[in-house]
């Protein structure tokens, strides 16, 4: 088991953002968290990457507590992507890449930075000033950076990446999906992926974790997820589910035109799939 979760949770502010999750996680898979805006979503992401404290007994990677992993370990083992990262200095795409790197010489950090330019679309970019580029072109870029710090790592890989994929055209959503999946199929790593797309996550993800209110609705494959009743109670989304012939669910939202208001959550229990 590549993580594990045990009875989550987080209070900022005084408030109560996630409550009792508990989730596994294991190498080759690529687990995507659904919800809506406010739902505990990046909070997660948050937790599992260190940039809040969580108790020592609730998070293990690789069979550890997480917090008996040095700093230098994790550099090595887990890349972060966080939901927004800016770069205000003069560095070009090349540089910015190459940030992700450990100490070696200059000569294999330009090799592997040249493949993961080549894998997202971005080496015509090289030399570019990152704070110039499009919105869709700095998450490449910040993305090749994540990837550049794991890309040789002998063991188990985790990725973290919160809405990796919020600017980019829809070519290249299915380019970044296509290749995350792929790291998870040959190289084992373990993902969890942040996004609002619905159909996105439900043709690359293994399994889902839809979460409603800092608390976990339900987690299964996306068939056992993406269903009508779900998506109206966690979104207030009328929709029908069609299953296509490549064989994942396909969301499409209806109109009804019905108001929705948010009902407070009940029994904080995950509705696991069997």
């Amino acid at each position: 088991m590549l993580l594990q979760v045990r009875n989550l949770d987080i209070e900022l502010a005084g408030q109560q953002v996630l409550r009792s999750l508990g989730f596994r996680l294991s190498e080759g898979e690529l687990l995507v968290v659904l919800g809506p805006n406010g739902a505990g979503k990046s909070t997660v992401v948050k937790a599992l990457s260190g940039d809040l404290r969580v108790p020592v007994d609730r998070v293990e990677f690789s069979g550890r507590p997480l917090a008996c992993w040095s700093g230098r370990e994790l550099a090595r083992q887990r890349g972060v992507m966080p939901q927004r990262v800016d770069v205000n200095f003069p560095l070009t795409v090349e540089d910015v890449i190459l940030l992700g790197r450990p100490p070696e010489p200059r000569a294999r950090s330009r090799g592997i930075v040249r493949e993961l330019m080549g894998l997202l679309d971005i080496a015509h970019l090289r030399n570019r000033l990152v704070p110039r580029l499009s919105g869709g072109e700095q998450q490449r870029v910040q993305l090749a950076r994540v990837l550049a710090q794991v890309w040789d790592t002998a063991g188990p890989v985790l990725l973290l990446l919160d809405e990796c994929t919020s600017a980019l055209d829809p070519a290249h959503q299915q380019q970044v999906f296509s290749l995350l999946k792929r790291l998870t199929v040959e190289h084992g790593y373990g993902i969890i992926a942040v996004v609002h797309d619905l159909n996105l996550a439900s043709r690359f993800a293994d399994r889902l974790l839809l979460m409603h209110q800092g608390l976990c609705h339900s987690m299964g494959t996306p068939s056992e997820v993406l269903t009508e009743k779900a998506l109206q109670e966690v979104y207030g989304l009328s929709a029908r589910i069609l299953m296509v012939e490549e064989g994942y669910p396909l969301v499409i939202p209806t109109d009804e035109r019905r108001p929705f208001h948010y009902r407070a959550p009940g029994n904080p229990i995950c509705r696991q799939a069997s």
